[in-house]
Formats: C-alpha cells, structure tokens, sequence
C-alpha cells in the first residue's frame, strides 16, 4: 500500500464543478420566477414535470427531476394548498394518485417558461452553436453512463 496520499484538486474535480455549476444555474433561474411567483427550486421543477408529462405520480415526478420523495412531496403539498396541482386517484388502482397542473398552475407555467427559455439563451450565448451541439451531446453520455455507475453493485 503507497504512503502517498493523491491529492484532489477540488475545482478540477468534475463532480464539484458540475454540482457547483448546477446550483448557480439553478439559483440564477429560481431568482427569475421565486420572486413573482413565489415557487421554491423544488416547486418549479415538479410543476416544469408536470407541465411536460403529466399526468405523473409523486414517484414519478421525483424519478423524472430527480429528487427524494420527501423534498418532493412538501412541494407537492404546497402547490396543492396554493391551488396549482390537483391529486387525483386512479381509477384502475385506488392507491395511485395522479398529479396534474390546474387551470391556475398552467397559467403560473405559462409565465415562467418563457423565463427559462430566455435563461437558457442567454447561457447558451457563452457557446457557438457547435460548441452547444457537442455540449449536449456530451452531457447526454454522461448522463447515461453517470446512470449506469449508480445501478452498478
């Protein structure tokens, strides 16, 4: 066994900066619609799920943003309380609920696409739309194989 200690530089650690760059981007965002819209990080991305995929269960919804179930059922309960999402149970399976936005929840997402959209142009500007191509595309393996590496034993 080496007496060698292996130093690790922390802000060329790829899972630091991805986590560091994860929390700007998301925190930059959440200052957009937290303010006019009142949603935590967490609200927004189960109502941005359930704006794309509805309708899903609590499970579901934490699968897709990838999130416990705890953090994600207190952000279910209170865009339920605000009148945002609605439960309801499934007909072939009494114990499953299905969320899905409401009337007023659609118009909340409505408002706060458009913001994420122009965010997201905005970060992309740093890139030339090559540079963006082969981003996404390397995210996307990594994405997949980081997947892979968390179901292996």
């Amino acid at each position: 066994m080496s007496s060698e200690v292996q130093a690790l530089e922390l802000e060329k650690f790829l899972p630091y900066r991805l986590s560091v760059l994860a929390q700007l981007v998301s925190e930059s965002l959440h200052d957009l619609y937290a303010g006019p819209h009142g949603l935590s990080v967490t609200q927004w991305r189960v109502m941005a799920a359930l704006g794309r995929f509805a309708p899903l269960t609590a499970s579901e919804v934490g699968q897709r943003i990838v999130m416990d179930k705890v953090a994600v059922s207190r952000a279910v309960a209170g865009l339920i309380k605000r009148g945002l999402v609605e439960r309801s149970a499934d007909l072939d399976d009494r114990r499953r609920a299905s969320l899905h936005l409401t009337r007023k929840g659609r118009a909340m997402h409505a408002d706060i696409v458009p913001l994420a959209l122009k965010y997201e142009a905005e970060l992309y500007e740093a890139l030339s739309a090559e540079e963006r191509q082969t981003l996404n595309g390397l995210c996307d393996r990594l994405f997949a194989h980081a997947k892979l590496l968390r179901t292996r034993p």
